[in-house]
């Protein structure tokens, strides 16, 4: 009996369910969180489900346009991330807390 059976493989459905669990918990954080760091951290986890549906498509096709992409979208998050942690810095100094009701004190 050979050691690799078909269930130990993992295929390309694998990969795309894990990146739609990722990204459906991701989405679930934004949709019902008020805190803004958890939001950023739910936004991030949905940008890791996107870049794992990337890498397996590209695996699948032995292509690297998913990488490349991937690494785009890396760079994107990294920005966002950067730019959300100084907004909820500038608004934890001025309110004390970090809720998403917060932000709309910003206007003017």
């Amino acid at each position: 009996m050979p050691l690799t059976s078909s269930l130990t493989e993992i295929s390309l459905n694998h990969y795309l369910i894990l990146s739609a669990a990722l990204f459906c918990i991701g989405m679930f954080g934004v949709i019902m969180r008020k805190n803004a760091i958890v939001i950023l951290m739910s936004i991030e986890l949905m940008l890791n489900g996107v870049n794992v549906s990337f890498v397996a498509f590209s695996r699948y096709q032995n292509t690297m346009d998913g990488y490349v992409i991937v690494f785009f979208v890396m760079a994107i998050a990294a920005a966002e991330a950067a730019v959300g942690l100084a907004l909820a810095v500038a608004i934890f100094k001025r309110f004390r807390e970090i809720n998403i009701s917060s932000f709309e004190h910003l206007k003017g």
